[in-house]
């Protein structure tokens, strides 16, 4: 007979795997949004802090898609992305 409940180790390291996604993602994304102002490469870092993001969030990935498409029309690229 199969139990209904989940496994609470499996619940647990679910969790901490969100928050720990989202607290690195957060903290990637804020500092790539302060590289805007500060010298260094915000449109390589706040892409990353957004795939970190995109792992645990529905709007995260979206936006993400929504930069890649924005990305490829600005530079010329089919907007028929494959591998997004």
């Amino acid at each position: 007979m199969r139990r209904s409940l989940k496994n609470p180790l499996h619940s647990t390291l679910r969790m901490a795997h969100k928050l720990a996604a989202t607290v690195i993602g957060a903290t990637v994304l804020l500092f790539g949004i302060a590289l805007i102002a500060l010298p260094g490469p915000a449109v390589v870092v706040i892409p990353a802090g957004l795939a970190i993001l995109a792992t645990e969030y529905v709007w995260a990935r979206r936006l993400l898609h929504h930069l890649k498409a924005r990305a490829a029309r600005v530079l010329g690229h089919p907007t028929g992305s494959k591998g997004s």
